[in-house]
Formats: structure tokens, sequence, C-alpha cells
């Protein structure tokens, strides 16, 4: 076999590298500078936006985009130096042939990265709030191009993408400067409403972190099957997750020994079961409404008080 050919080839591969090998090395070299600069411009920009004041998020923004936008100019002038025949004009002729499938391929990729700059540039949450998106709760760790990373209370790292946080609900525990809380406290119906309502108030006052402004309320809401339900209100400030726990068990520890120290019932939940006998002539008093059905008319059976017994002599002549 005739491998002079074969040779040929990779003889002029090889000379093609070389002589390609400057271009390479020197693109390389442009393109870590470009690098560089695109990290010193995007700490310049969060250092200038940060001393204007401006919204949390905006110096994010922008100095991603400003680092970003350096890395796509440097790998233009690195395949610029590399292949020397490469345009712009070609790299738009390219991307016009094939941009229906790219758009096809990285439709998700472009539509959380378009979310996270919205994101970042409406504010509804910024990093260090704590919000809540369907299971998940908790610390905004990072707004990034593709997803928001967001710490758990219990330790955990959920990535969420961004396009599900711009297009769904999402409630923001942190958004306000304070937050109401509310507990329903059962009390015994033989017990006196305005006296337990009072002693509510007074524990909830009491409790440190709870506000006078707005002042605690506590409402009734509900005549429930073996309870009063009265509503303790209060509001905490500030809202995070750690305070309102915190609140939360002074308040209704408070509220507890508060109402059990004055004699106020806490009941157990608890169900009346009512049994009758169903045989006819022995049932209950039927001429009266009782539970489960009304009063009688007409011919009714005897109560079992009504019906005649038999006496002794009648039993013995039975039994005889």
């Amino acid at each position: 076999m005739d491998f002079s050919l074969a040779w040929q080839k990779l003889h002029q591969i090889g000379r093609d590298l070389m002589l390609a090998l400057p271009n390479l090395v020197f693109g390389l070299v442009v393109f870590a500078g470009f690098v560089l600069l695109a990290r010193g411009v995007r700490a310049l920009v969060q250092r200038v936006m940060r001393s204007k004041k401006s919204s949390h998020n905006l110096p994010v923004l922008l100095s991603r985009l400003a680092y970003v936008a350096m890395l796509i100019l440097g790998v233009l002038v690195t395949v610029t130096i590399v292949l020397p025949g490469f345009t712009p004009a070609s790299l738009v002729s390219a991307l016009g042939v094939g941009g229906i499938a790219i758009g096809f391929a990285f439709k998700d990729i472009f539509q959380n990265f378009l979310a996270g700059i919205l994101l970042l540039f409406t504010e509804p949450f910024r990093i260090g709030d704590q919000i809540k998106y369907k299971d998940f709760e908790g610390t905004v760790e990072d707004i990034q191009t593709r997803a928001t990373t967001i710490k758990t209370y219990d330790g955990r790292r959920v990535i969420i993408p961004n396009a599900e946080l711009f297009t769904n609900a999402v409630t923001v525990n942190t958004a306000y400067d304070k937050r109401r809380l509310q507990y329903d406290v059962g009390i015994g119906y033989g017990d006196n409403i305005a006296r337990a309502r009072e002693l509510m108030l007074e524990a909830m006052r009491e409790v440190p972190g709870v506000m006078q402004d707005p002042a605690p309320e506590a409402l009734v809401m509900d005549l429930a099957e073996s309870s009063v339900n009265i509503r303790a209100r209060w509001w905490v400030d500030p809202p995070r997750q750690a305070d309102v726990l915190d609140a939360q068990d002074k308040v209704l520890e408070a509220i507890k020994n508060k109402l059990s120290a004055n004699g106020i019932d806490l009941p157990y939940p608890t169900r009346q079961i009512l049994l009758h006998d169903q045989t006819e002539t022995t049932d209950g008093n039927r001429r009266q409404q009782r539970e489960g059905w009304p009063a009688g008319q007409g011919d009714i059976p005897l109560a079992r008080a009504e019906v005649p017994r038999p006496s002794a002599a009648d039993q013995q002549e039975t039994s005889g």
C-alpha cells in the first residue's frame, strides 16, 4: 500500500498547526486578559453603583451584564486572532442559519436568563430576604442568571429556576418591617369570655418583642364542639423566622400560664355520644323531641318507664 498521500496530508496538517500555534497562544493570552478585565469591570461597576446608594440588586445586575459583555467581546477578539478570516459578518450569517435550532435547544436557558435579569431589575425580593415558594421556604442566598439559590431553615440548599419564580406566586416574609402572627386558643363554654380575652391581651403585652403599636388583639372566632375559640393576634419586628418562632413560643407560654393561673379552662376536644335502645316497646319517650328524631304524633310506642311490667305472681305462673 502507498502511504505517501496520507503522510503528505499529515505533514500538511502539522505544518498548518505550527503556523497557527503563535496565533493560538496569542489568542489565549488575549482571552485571559479579557477575563481579568471583565472581573475588574464587574468590581468597578459594583463599587460605583453601591456608592450611589441604589437598589440592592441593581449593582449585581449591571455588574453581571458588564462581565458577560466583556467575555463576549473577548471571545470575538480571540476567534479573530486565531482565525484571521473570521469576521463578525460571518458570525451573523452562521447564527442566521442555525439560529432557530439554537433557539429551540436553549429555550429554557434563555428563558431563565431573561427571568433572572428581570428579577434583579424589578426586585420582587432581594438577596437576604426570606421567601416561600410552593413547599420551599428559606433565605435567598444568590440570584444567578439561571436560577435562584435559597437556604432552607433546616440547613439545606434549594436551587429554583428563575422562570418559575418570575411566573408563579412567591411569598416574601421579609418584604415589610413587621409581621402579624396569630393562634387560636380554646376556652371552656362555662368560662367568662370577656375575662379570658382580657387575660390573653395582658399576657401578650407582657412578652418582650411583641409590638404595642399595632396593639395585640383577641377575637372570638368560633363556637366549636367543645370550646370557644379566641384568636390571639400580635405583631413582631423584625419578621425573620427566628424572631417569629421565638415570639410565638413566648406568647403561647404566657397565654397558657395566665389563663391557667386565673382558673380559665383549656378543654380537650370532647364528643358526646347518645345511645338509644331501638326496640319499639322499650324505646325512649317519643312524645317529646329528642336527638335524632322529632316528637311523635298519634299512636306511638310507650316509653320504657310506661311499659307495664309483670308482677311477681304473674312471673311465677309463667314459670310454673
